[in-house]
């Protein structure tokens, strides 16, 4: 049977397993309407774990339970990435670590369109894993996913990762021309985020 997660009078504490600040804010912003108080991993000083997983899901229970057991408190964590067809699913869980040592998106990009150069077909894919997690080692997960196509050079200035060169299916505009509400109406984190709510909150948003 599901775990849901007491929001208690006030709110309750949840760490949010991430270090990057993109993917906090982001978090944040779609737990805004619910009694919510959160915290980041990065905030509390926690560690990174390595992210040893071979999919998206068990590196999201990876650094959820990590995160759980260091901090005492549940904790929401993310594993997400790119597929792209034409490089047979590739960066996947390997998205950030195109990026370099520094995690520079600008480079793995750069990356993304050099392995696909000569390639007619464009479509990719956005994946997430969300884990809640709690101290005492139950998790709950959920997927979700987008799809879309590839547009270079990259457009538009916000959001994170990989935004500026996808464009999801039905759109005119990349993620990173979106404004945040728009983007939260159709990414694959708010799909993901969808079910988990649906799952393991109860009663409404704010209730």
């Amino acid at each position: 049977m599901a775990r849901r997660f007491d929001t208690g009078t006030g709110g309750g504490r949840l760490v949010i397993a991430s270090h990057n600040p993109g993917k906090v804010r982001e978090i944040g912003e779609l737990l805004q309407p619910w009694r919510v108080t959160v915290v980041s991993a990065g905030s509390l000083g926690l560690p990174e774990p390595e992210e040893t997983g071979t999919t998206f899901v068990a590196n999201a229970e990876l650094k959820a339970h990590a995160a759980a057991q260091a901090s005492g408190l549940p904790a929401l964590a993310d594993d997400s990435g790119l597929e792209v067809a034409a490089l047979g699913g590739a960066p996947g869980v390997y998205s950030a670590r195109w990026g370099g040592p520094a995690k520079d998106f600008a480079h793995a990009m750069a990356e993304v369109e050099r392995r696909m150069a000569g390639a007619a077909d464009r479509s990719a894919r956005f994946v997430c894993a969300l884990t809640l997690a709690w101290p005492d080692g139950h998790a709950e997960t959920f997927l979700g996913t987008v799809d879309g196509t590839l547009v270079f050079p990259p457009r538009g200035a916000s959001g994170f990762g990989y935004d500026p060169i996808f464009r999801p299916l039905g759109a005119d505009r990349t993620f990173a021309e979106m404004d945040p509400e728009s983007k939260h109406r159709i990414s694959h984190r708010a799909d993901a985020f969808r079910r988990l709510v649906a799952t393991c909150f109860a009663g409404g948003a704010g209730g």
